[in-house]
């Protein structure tokens, strides 16, 4: 583990680096692009009869559990780095919208484009069947903004756009989880897929999840305040990460429900009560940090990954039609929601189309595609995914920018 770990950033910071001297792209967006260019050409080395190193990128990659390394670990990390800076006050403002989008939103998405894949699949000949097809709604249903949250900062992209996006990420990725899990217990014959029993397995997991954010939130809260001691109070949201992660497996709730949870209260509680001037630059730091290196390996990951999966042409006929159908749910699940919501709440001109176009997928669904159990589905499901996950960040990702500077300017000539 130790080789894997010390040649998986090395080559990240390699990347990294490249990408900001030459190519010049938005950080994660620049670290996979490089890498998916990477990964055609060494399989393109391969066809020419120069296949030794294709050989050993595709061993070294085989012995990563992507699954693991991202819903067991990276992404505990990452919901609560993300959670940290998120303005409750701004949160609460727009909670019911966001609660829509996290709960509705991801239910609604997962039925319309597993239906979809479903019609689809049987269309071209590809036998996938239905639950599976809902599975895989399920696990292309979450959106990731991290990489697209940079480039709207960079844009001038208004703070309440921003909190829109950040606060349904955070626990639509959470409430996606649990979905996709009652659904593959189901698919695989472990579960019974009936209403009553799904709705008390979504609420022990969600419910279970936050109250174990805010239990551990609040033990690691009072640890802080009864010090003043930067480096023991870093340690302190560290442990909080992983031992609250760890913890929430073994209870069987929610991990990355949990994480939010916790992380918004260390984010402004905590920050407000329990840290000094130091402590909250120290601890603001080393979290931005985390977020920075593990999104780079996570963005390398998703680019090298396609040395391990076999491509057919139908998979290519099949994915832009999903992206689509994807593109018309997200836009009416987030537009009908707005719509109705604007009576009571102001949204700025423009929301629709940015959240819509926003709404990134990223390195959840693919750990999610790549830990399904071997089946005659399984690749189907993993290449249809990642084509999915390349469209959405290189061309919505390089795009996201240019719309959110287009929208801002037209409500300042507006006004």
């Amino acid at each position: 583990m130790l080789e894997i770990a010390a040649i998986f950033i090395t080559i990240t910071a390699l990347f990294a680096w490249f990408n900001y001297r030459f190519v010049k792209l938005p950080a994660t967006i620049g670290v996979m692009f490089i890498s998916l260019v990477t990964s055609v050409l060494l399989i393109a080395s391969s066809h020419l009869g120069f296949d030794a190193i294709t050989d050993w990128a595709e061993a070294w990659l085989g012995q990563i559990n992507f699954n693991a390394l991202l819903m067991d670990g990276m992404l505990s990390f990452l919901l609560f780095a993300g959670a940290l800076h998120v303005d409750f006050h701004q949160l609460k403002r727009y909670r019911y919208s966001i609660g829509l989008l996290a709960t509705g939103g991801v239910v609604i998405s997962t039925v319309v484009i597993g239906s979809a894949a479903w019609w689809l699949f049987r269309t071209f000949h590809i036998g996938v069947p239905y639950l599976y097809c809902l599975v895989f709604g399920a696990l292309i249903s979450p959106t990731d903004p991290i990489a697209v949250l940079g480039i709207m900062r960079s844009a001038g992209a208004p703070e309440d756009m921003e909190i829109k996006i950040v606060g349904e990420s955070l626990f639509n990725d959470g409430v996606a989880v649990v979905v996709f899990t009652v659904l593959l217990g189901a698919a695989t014959a472990t579960e019974a897929l009936t209403v009553a029993h799904s709705a008390i397995l979504f609420l022990e997991e969600a419910g279970g999840g936050m109250l174990l954010g805010l239990v551990m939130g609040y033990v690691a809260y009072r640890l802080m305040k009864s010090i003043d001691q930067y480096q023991i109070e870093v340690l302190v949201t560290l442990a909080l990460v992983l031992g609250g992660y760890t913890l929430a497996t073994h209870l069987q709730v929610s991990g990355p429900i949990s994480m939010v949870i916790a992380g918004l209260f260390i984010g402004n509680r905590g920050r407000e009560h329990a840290m000094s001037e130091t402590t909250r630059r120290y601890v603001d730091g080393f979290w931005e940090l985390i977020d920075e290196i593990l999104n780079a390996v996570l963005f390398v990951l998703i680019g090298l990954e396609l040395l391990l999966i076999p491509f057919e042409w139908s998979y290519l006929i099949v994915a832009g039609p999903i992206i689509v159908v994807i593109l018309v749910t997200r836009l009416l699940t987030i537009g009908l929601p707005i719509a109705i919501l604007n009576r009571w709440v102001h949204f700025r001109h423009g929301t629709t189309r940015v959240l819509t176009w926003g709404g990134l997928r990223g390195g959840i669904s693919v750990a999610l595609a790549l830990g399904l159990p071997e089946s005659d589905y399984r690749n189907t499901i993993v290449m249809v995914t990642y084509l999915i996950v390349l469209f959405s960040i290189l061309a919505q990702g390089l795009t996201i920018g240019g719309l959110v500077q287009r929208v801002v300017s037209q409500e300042s000539d507006g006004s």
